[in-house]
């Protein structure tokens, strides 16, 4: 039992480093979140993204900037109806082209990243026309320059906004973490973090704890 005792402080200040070390937890992503309009003029999350989707005609497409969930269940959606009618109502159908309806939700001032501010607080839409194999991303260059995309190709800014950032990782506390890219890559840095650290010298002392105890009980 007593030798017992050194193996159990170990393990213990173990689970103490990796919970000192884990990263603070994430309330979600500053991005674009991209979207199918539904029937009843509901929303569903896109499976793929602008660039590969190719809308048939008399579809809506919508996308939404907001800090949220990267997930159909979680992320904020446009705060308009899928509404075909409503958007491309009043533009007429042309031979060799198709209209695509366009929902555009700058999101709140609260999900804004420093320093800029909303556009319009109210969403932007617009009737696309363009031809009939044109990808959802061409159609929203067609009436939301300029778009800007960062490496990975994933849709940074509509209409220019926002000027900075792409995809940032939120703490809770409402502070944005290094800019996550799409392929998982982690910030770089110069060193062990405080938190690995601290777990370390937990690890230390707990170790040199459960030894002298030991060596203790044996007098």
């Amino acid at each position: 039992m007593r030798r017992r005792l050194p193996a159990a402080a170990l393990a213990l200040g173990i689970v103490l480093a990796l919970l000192a070390a884990a990263p603070a937890l994430a309330a979600g992503y500053r991005y674009w979140s991209f979207w199918d309009g539904a029937t009843g003029g509901q929303w569903s999350y896109a499976s793929q993204g602008p660039s590969l989707a190719r809308p048939a005609d008399g579809s809506v497409q919508g996308f939404r900037f907001a800090v949220s969930k990267d997930a159909a269940t979680e992320a904020a959606k446009p705060r308009a109806a899928a509404d075909f009618e409503a958007v491309c109502g009043a533009t007429a159908p042309a031979e060799g082209r198709k209209r695509v309806a366009l929902v555009i939700d700058f999101g709140v001032q609260a999900d804004a990243p420093s320093g800029e501010v909303v556009p319009q607080e109210a969403p932007r839409t617009a009737c696309a026309q363009v031809a009939p194999e044109a990808t959802t991303a061409e159609a929203l260059a067609a009436v939301a320059k300029p778009l800007r995309y960062n490496s990975a190709a994933l849709l940074c800014a509509i209409a220019g906004y926002p000027q900075h950032g792409c995809g940032e990782q939120i703490a809770e506390t409402g502070a944005a973490e290094a800019s996550a890219e799409p392929s998982g890559s982690a910030p770089g840095g110069g060193g062990p973090s405080a938190g690995l650290l601290v777990g370390i010298a937990a690890v230390a002392f707990l170790a040199a704890a459960g030894v002298w105890q030991s060596r203790r009980r044996r007098r």
